[in-house]
């Protein structure tokens, strides 16, 4: 079987991509006179967040800040130096398992949008259980970490996203090569890119109904107590309709987290949350609380099975 490459055309193409559409989004924002400011929402009660009564808000964009903005480049550069010196690792599991597949998907008639619709179903649990599980949200809360909102935060991408490679692992047993694999996991990131913008309002009625969009994902990255761990889907916002997680986009929305980590440095983006997890472990009592720092919700304490969110919480 022929390996492939860790990096091929379509990354060496989306580099300078994303590169040419961030400017031309940050310009595009810096004319508006309806720009807000990071933080504005902070005052709201509750209540004035999640008020289900009032019509929608319209769309205000928060636009660039070049500190987030270069902690979020600083971000992807680091996520793609991990993936790469572990791409070796994940090929080999990937193949060992498509030789023990139990059929073979390659060459039949809609393989690709079989491959796509697999990988898209498999995300979505991926993605919930990033913030169902605190030892993996303390990786996806990397993501969720700034306050704005642009083509710059879907870079923000973390350095220990091979904690949950293995939820894609049925795709080779049930006969999907590696390199198909591979692809339908490149295009659905991909696809996730440009719906990272306030620039694009709603869609046409009939794409909002299917699609996951800019409105759409908006909401998954509110903080706002009716977003929070809603909206999970990659692809198809089908998903979420299904097993009811989906919330349509009405109150303006507040960026970031529960309780925003205030901080440019990389490694404390990347980290910091598995550093408070190691010392909440370290300070709990008795083996079941330790396990359940790490294994429980985020914001869960020993003495209550629920507790308010808190910053390792994520926005929607």
């Amino acid at each position: 079987m022929k390996r492939s490459l860790p990096i091929d055309k379509t990354d060496m193409v989306s580099l300078p991509m994303f590169a040419l559409t961030m400017i031309a989004e940050a310009r595009a924002l810096k004319d508006r006179s309806d720009l807000r400011e990071p933080g504005d929402l902070d005052v709201w009660t509750r209540d004035e967040l999640s008020d289900p009564s009032l019509p929608p808000d319209p769309l205000h964009p928060v636009g660039y800040e070049r500190n987030d903005t270069r902690a979020s480049l600083l971000m992807l550069a680091g996520n793609i130096t991990v993936n790469l010196a572990l791409a070796g690792m994940i090929g080999r599991v990937n193949r060992q398992l498509f030789n023990k597949r139990v059929m073979t998907v390659d060459g039949r008639r809609g393989a690709f949008v079989a491959a796509m619709v697999t990988w898209d179903f498999l995300y979505y649990w991926s993605h919930r259980w990033q913030h169902e599980k605190r030892v993996f949200w303390a990786s996806h809360v990397v993501h969720h970490s700034s306050e704005h909102y642009n083509l710059s935060t879907a870079l923000r991408q973390p350095w220990s996203g091979f904690l949950l490679s293995w939820v894609f692992f049925p795709m080779p047993l049930l006969g999907f090569s590696p390199a198909l694999t591979a692809k339908a996991g490149q295009l659905n990131l991909l696809y996730q890119y440009w719906i990272h913008t306030e620039t694009i309002d709603r869609l046409a009625p009939t794409a909002e109904a299917v699609l996951n969009t800019p409105s759409h994902h908006r909401v998954h990255h509110g903080a706002n107590p009716q977003y929070l761990d809603k909206n999970y889907a990659g692809i198809l916002i089908t998903w979420d309709k299904l097993f009811g997680t989906f919330e349509p986009e009405v109150r303006r929305i507040k960026y970031g987290l529960t309780k925003n980590i205030k901080t440019f440095n990389p490694f404390g983006i990347a980290y910091g949350e598995f550093a408070d997890i190691a010392r909440d472990v370290r300070s709990a009592k008795g083996w079941r609380n330790k396990v359940g720092h790490v294994w429980n919700r985020p914001g869960w304490q020993p003495d209550t099975a629920e507790q308010p969110q808190t910053r390792t919480q994520v926005a929607r």
